[in-house]
């Protein structure tokens, strides 16, 4: 796992959100910085905590013109269901076959309850218009993700 650093640039990348369409990073790119948070699965307890605040707090990055997208391994199906049940107001990727996860260095071995296994990390990447990558924030728990990246955009 070679994870992406400051200053390279982020790979370019289409993926189908909710609603089975693709949305690619340079279009998205076109209307501002783009938050890609990475995380392992949706409606999972961690992984809802991290979405909610997103939501609650999408407000505070659109006024720093940064727009949000999760992405993880789940089918279009499953996010559609976790955008409805949990009303989330920004976009969610699927990245099925984890090749996006694998180019941004954040799929790799994990450890759970003494188990290992291939996996996503929870690792976001704020990435400027010119598609760089701004910052990588990996060192957050999921309650306070929110906070970490809005106080690197203050």
């Amino acid at each position: 796992m070679k994870l992406l650093e400051a200053g390279a640039k982020a790979p370019h990348f289409e993926l189908p959100n909710a609603d089975n369409e693709n949305v690619a990073l340079a279009d998205l790119l076109k209307q501002g910085r783009v938050l890609v948070y990475f995380y392992p699965k949706a409606m999972t307890p961690g992984c809802t905590v991290q979405a909610q605040q997103l939501r609650d707090h999408a407000r505070a990055f659109a006024e720093h013109g940064v727009q949000i997208v999760g992405i993880s391994p789940d089918e279009p199906k499953r996010l559609a269901k976790f955008t409805e049940r949990d009303n989330l107001n920004f976009t969610l990727l699927g990245d099925v076959d984890h090749s996006v996860a694998d180019a941004f260095g954040v799929w790799g071995p994990k450890k759970f309850m003494g188990k290992e296994y291939d996996g996503i990390h929870r690792i976001s990447f704020l990435i400027n218009q010119d598609g760089t990558v701004a910052e990588v924030f990996d060192k957050f728990k999921t309650k306070d993700h929110h906070e970490v990246v809005l106080a690197a955009l203050a």
